[in-house]
């Protein structure tokens, strides 16, 4: 039986290039729908503390508002990934846009804890649209030679959302309670939808695949066949948890003893997500230019590094750390996420599919650590936390640094 035939792309047209109008709406549109995406997602983690004493919860308890949205928009993926290669790649991020500010809505009007958690859960499936369909969008509509440039300028944009969704909330939060933050994180991803309605352009390169249950099956085993891709996701999921494993508690650490800081204050540390932006587009310049092999591992060595830093009881070190951290994360993921439908297209394997695999793992990887980074904090404090931050990292660098040697990956 012959293999089924999945999307692919026609060579006529090399696609946008850097300077043209269309390649700036693109940019502009994916980097506000990824703002969107993350302001929402991570918008409860500034006020984890609030939520507590609001709902009389635990710290650990507090977190499933972030791990439930992460683990649903991952299982979500599973579904969302391949029905993009049906459907469309624009249409899908309209749909996922839309409903997402309206569960944001939902989450500002929840009347009891437990309708909080269930509308979280169903605004990561809103979710899913965005990250299952982004890279492989870009593919398809950007030059080859602008690939890993334009994947880090999303990953910036989703970069800035961490920041903003964190910010808006933590100090809406202080001034007027949890329903205002998170009707205002509401507010602005209402706002990212209009750009990305106005501003991004229908697919031109979109080809869809055969619809049925076989094809979509047989396009997952090719997927998760390559032992190139699977090393990419698993440096996603590994990278983000040490990253969120931190973020999740250090509202926590920084409102106890030695700093004391309260929930306004605390939130400030998360200034440092435009570190973020800048790293992910200025690795992904450079992995253009000297490869993504050379590049990957270099994020790994300053993310571990920046998690050292932070067992400092001084402010400013602490942050320094952070800093690092965040660097160092987005420069993985950056050139990780944009390499993964390099390698699906290169080896045959269906780019939505093998995309919407690696944002599973990721968002597994951030809804399962954030947990565990949570438990770490109750039962060992924060050297616990550190721990287990560093030996997701090294597990990044082993892999990364396998890559590099891979002949089942495309030599930059």
């Amino acid at each position: 039986m012959s293999a089924p035939t999945i999307a692919v792309t026609p060579t006529l047209d090399p696609g946008y290039l850097p300077g043209s109008p269309a390649y700036r709406r693109v940019v502009v549109a994916l980097f506000a729908a990824g703002l969107a995406t993350f302001e929402l997602l991570y918008s409860t983690q500034a006020i984890l503390p609030e939520l507590a004493t609001r709902f009389d919860v635990s710290s650990t308890e507090t977190t499933l508002t972030l791990s439930l949205a992460t683990l649903s928009l991952g299982v979500a993926l599973l579904v969302v990934g391949p029905l993009s290669d049906v459907i469309g790649r624009t249409r899908l991020i309209h749909l996922s846009m839309t409903l997402s500010v309206i569960c944001a809505v939902g989450c500002a009007l929840a009347p009891t804890w437990g309708t909080l958690l269930v509308l979280r859960c169903l605004m990561g499936v809103a979710l899913s649209g965005l990250p299952a369909v982004a890279t492989a969008y870009l593919r398809e509509e950007l030059h080859h030679s602008t690939h890993a440039r334009a994947a880090g300028l999303y990953i910036g944009g989703t970069a800035l959302g961490g920041m903003a969704g964190r910010l808006v909330t933590g100090y809406s939060a202080e001034l007027a309670g949890w329903r205002c933050s998170l009707g205002a994180a509401a507010l602005l991803a209402l706002a990212c939808a209009m750009v990305v309605r106005r501003m991004l352009p229908d697919s031109r390169h979109f080809a869809p695949a055969p619809a049925g249950v076989r094809t979509m099956l047989a396009m997952a085993r090719r997927a998760v066949a390559d032992p190139a891709l699977v090393g990419l996701y698993v440096i996603g999921g590994c990278s983000v948890g040490a990253m969120v494993a931190m973020l999740n508690v250090v509202g926590f650490r920084l409102e106890a003893p030695p700093f004391g800081l309260g929930l306004g204050a605390a939130s400030l540390v998360f200034l440092v997500y435009p570190l973020g932006t800048v790293s992910s587009a200025t690795f992904g310049r450079l992995a253009d230019r000297i490869g993504r092999r050379a590049v990957l591992p270099v994020g790994t060595v300053v993310a571990t590094a920046g998690a050292v830093l932070t067992l400092s009881s001084s402010l400013p070190v602490l942050v320094a750390g952070l800093s690092l951290l965040v660097v160092g994360f987005f420069a993985v993921h950056g050139v990780a996420s944009g390499w993964v439908p390099a390698r699906a297209h290169a080896g045959g394997v269906s780019a939505g599919q093998a995309a919407s695999l690696y944002t599973f793992t990721y968002y597994l990887g951030a809804s399962v650590f954030g947990s565990l980074g949570a438990q770490a904090w109750s039962h060992v404090g924060w050297p616990g936390v550190v721990a287990l931050t560093v030996t997701l990292l090294t597990i990044t660098g082993a892999i990364a640094l396998r890559l590099r040697v891979s002949r089942q990956l495309p030599a930059r």
